[in-house]
């Protein structure tokens, strides 16, 4: 099993509720095993309505190449559509952030994710749930703090998923 982490962000529709029905889908092929607090974040790119954002880390059997392919499938079960604009509005955007210590650089898919380290909205959720992990070379909790929080929003505490607990709530 590999241990990865994901971001998951929402601008359109019911945000958090299309957040928790994202991270429902991915319990159907990974264990989700933490989930940060929910953050509200301007977006990057042209005018459009602020996004929720949130971290989680999974353990998977899938490759990343059969993550990332999951992910896109269940982005389009949830309405996600492709467009010809970049940076626009989403309904719904999971994107893979880790897998392992694992670099990979191909067509259509890089690990780490080449912008994490300088997006505050990647990096304060994933040093919330994962201080330790190596990002660029550094501990997201201190590419965290160098950042700061600017523009990063708590919305609801680590919880607010019911993801997590229920699967927890399964387990006693």
């Amino acid at each position: 099993m590999a241990v990865a982490y994901l971001a998951l962000g929402a601008n359109l529709g019911n945000r958090r509720e299309n957040l928790r029905t994202a991270l429902r889908g991915i319990t159907r092929m990974a264990r989700v095993d933490a989930v940060s607090s929910l953050y509200e974040t301007e977006p990057e790119g042209p005018p459009q309505p602020k996004y929720y954002n949130a971290i989680c880390r999974i353990e998977t059997g899938l490759s990343p190449q059969s993550l990332l392919r999951f992910l896109q499938g269940l982005e389009h079960e949830i309405g996600r559509r492709p467009t010809r604009e970049p940076m626009s509005p989403r309904v719904i955007d999971l994107d893979l952030l880790l897998y392992d210590d694992r670099t990979i650089d191909e067509q259509g898919l890089a690990v780490p994710h080449p912008r994490m380290a300088g997006r505050a909205f990647v990096i304060a959720p994933l040093a919330e749930i994962a201080p330790e992990v190596v990002v660029s070379g550094r501990t997201a909790g201190e590419i965290a703090s160098e950042l700061g929080r600017d523009g990063v929003e708590l919305v609801a505490e680590a919880g607010w998923d019911g993801v997590v607990a229920s699967a927890q709530d399964v387990l006693l």
